[in-house]
């Protein structure tokens, strides 16, 4: 039988497989909610609702790489990252046996 999977474990699979577009969207998702956020208050400079627009995106951002950084060390003391590369490697490239 076929193991189904919820829709949770189908978006965490697909940010570990996509982790540089993960941040790169989340990036633009920040700095566009954040403009949005920033044009919505009355009495600021533009220069000042950019800058601040830019923080925010920035903070996002490294809070996603930090995030990226835990998924890649769990993947890597658990071993799955081995899994979902041994496909692409031929079974008898790494023997010892010479």
């Amino acid at each position: 039988m076929g193991e189904t999977k919820t829709t949770l474990q189908s978006a965490r699979e697909w940010v570990i497989e996509h982790k540089l577009r993960t941040v790169g969207s989340l990036w633009l998702s920040g700095i566009a909610g954040s403009i949005a956020y920033n044009w919505s208050q009355p009495g600021m400079k533009t220069s000042v609702k950019i800058i601040h627009a830019r923080l925010h995106a920035q903070a996002l951002t490294l809070a996603a790489l930090a995030g990226a950084a835990v998924v890649e060390y769990y993947d890597h003391k658990s071993g799955t990252k081995v899994d979902r590369y041994a496909k692409y490697l031929p079974a008898d490239s790494y023997s010892h046996k010479e």
